[in-house]
């Protein structure tokens, strides 16, 4: 039972994983809703502790971005115009 506890989590974030700007992101609200967090309090602890994370942890996509990512990532949020993406790095 333990191993199917640990899987979803990783089902998940497999799932929530996009190719923009040639890079393996996650988009700011998947990330939140895998720590349990809501976006806003995610966004907020990265902009308080910015020196913990790289320069080019997070950037915001552009419009045109977000319609490409459409069918990608079905579920993207439409009414944002500029969605907050997190890498995905390779630790």
């Amino acid at each position: 039972m333990a191993k199917a506890e640990r899987s979803a989590p990783v089902e998940q974030i497999s799932r929530s994983i996009l190719i923009l700007r040639g890079q393996r992101v996650i988009l700011d609200r998947e990330l939140a809703a895998i720590y349990g967090a809501t976006t806003k309090r995610l966004n907020e602890q990265v902009k308080r502790n910015r020196d913990r994370f790289p320069e080019n942890f997070m950037f915001q996509l552009t419009a045109e971005e977000v319609e490409r990512s459409r069918p990608q990532f079905a579920t993207l949020n439409s009414r944002r115009g500029n969605s907050a993406v997190l890498r995905q790095t390779d630790r």
